[in-house]
């Protein structure tokens, strides 16, 4: 005899559990149904076409998207470290990897700003060797997302490797194969689920970071004004305006992270 999958495997859904998760969708889904319904929707084509909204759509776009190629380039490499070695102070690390989770961003901000600045322990050499400064501009804007989505990435890297069946890297490693050889041909490809979730889930963190890029970056039109910083400028004097441009970023982010998904994920987590 076959069972059905396509049904509760132990009979009907407790209440306990369906009722919560539906209160669970409407915490998350309403606010955005009322964002929709208030939206004026009879301005929302000359709004759109703004420049200073094209600009910092563009702009978020950009370093959103830079910020997700930082995360990979740094986040995989610490995830394996967090993942396959074992070394006194790991959970130490780990402990201070995932603190930007909790952490206010503008505390994140103003860490950076201190840091980086023309008297900081890293932005004092560069700018007394290469008279470069860091603070208030767009690179700033790409470090501040990269700071906040970071452990995304890792955390969800991490677990992957976890998950994964480490005794794939040994039978390579008695074929002959290198660490370095192993870990490209083996490790990642068993990863790569993980590693392509925690790039979307960096991606969407980064495209609306707020508190520490205002901090840290400032909000200079075309330079560092991001739409999240383009929203609170603008609801500051014209709330149906953010309300439009809220609207946008909502649809963008959907839409982004929707093809991402299909792109990347396919069908292996639907």
């Amino acid at each position: 005899m076959t069972r059905r999958d396509d049904g509760p495997a132990l009979g009907r859904v407790p209440a306990g559990l369906l009722v919560p998760a539906v209160v669970g969708v409407a915490v998350l889904v309403v606010p955005l149904l009322g964002l929709v319904v208030e939206t004026p929707w009879s301005t929302l084509w000359s709004r759109l076409r703004d420049p200073d909204v094209v600009s910092a759509l563009w702009l978020s776009l950009l370093t959103a998207t830079l910020a997700m190629a930082v995360c990979l380039l740094v986040g995989v490499p610490l995830a394996w470290v967090l993942a396959r070695l074992e070394f006194r102070g790991r959970r130490l690390l780990r402990a201070l990897v995932t603190v930007p989770l909790v952490l206010p961003p503008v505390v994140g901000g103003i860490a950076l700003l201190v840091t980086y600045n023309r008297t900081g322990p890293l932005g004092g050499p560069v700018y007394d060797l290469l008279g470069l400064q860091l603070p208030f501009t767009t690179a700033a804007v790409v470090l501040a997302q990269t700071f906040v989505a970071l452990p995304f990435l890792v955390l969800s890297v991490e677990g992957a490797l976890r998950s994964a069946d480490g005794r794939f890297d040994e039978v390579a490693a008695t074929l002959g194969a290198g660490r370095w050889s192993t870990f490209a041909r083996v490790t990642l490809p068993l990863a790569g689920p993980g590693i392509a979730s925690g790039a979307v889930l960096a991606w969407a963190r980064a495209l609306g970071e707020f508190g520490a890029t205002i901090t840290f970056a400032g909000n200079r039109p075309e330079v560092t004004r991001t739409m999240p910083l383009e929203i609170y400028t603008t609801y500051n004097t014209d709330r149906e305006g953010a309300l439009i441009l809220s609207l946008l970023l909502l649809v963008v982010s959907v839409g982004v992270l929707a093809a991402m998904r299909e792109r990347w994920l396919g069908g292996a987590t639907r």
